[in-house]
């Protein structure tokens, strides 16, 4: 059964938003246990996870992949634009989720 496009849409963009900042967090906790920098661990792990938030808001990849040759070769681009907005709002929660990372450990970068 396919879920309607704005619960999906939203869905897509609070996961990646999740994944950012629940996995930048958890690797502050386990740097701070290894005796690293936290602030600046958690910043860095918001940069290296970015795309694996994207890929898990939009549920792996063979689905939009799928879409996509669904759209091109059977003429439904009605899907290719739902998977384009689908692709933007995990874009714009991971990019929300490194922002507000960026936001709370700015003055605890070390070089």
């Amino acid at each position: 059964m396919k879920e309607a496009f704005f619960p999906t849409f939203l869905n897509s963009y609070f996961i990646a938003l999740g994944v950012l900042i629940g996995g930048s967090l958890i690797g502050g906790i386990s740097a701070f246990f290894t005796n690293q920098p936290p602030m600046t661990v958690v910043f860095r792990l918001s940069d290296s996870l970015r795309i694996w938030a994207i890929v898990a808001a939009m549920g792996g990849t063979f689905d939009t992949v799928y879409s996509f040759e669904r759209g091109i070769f059977h003429g439904q681009t009605r899907d290719i634009i739902k998977q384009i907005l689908w692709i933007l709002s995990a874009l714009g929660g991971a990019q929300t989720g490194a922002l507000i990372i960026k936001w709370l450990t700015q003055e605890y970068i070390s070089s």
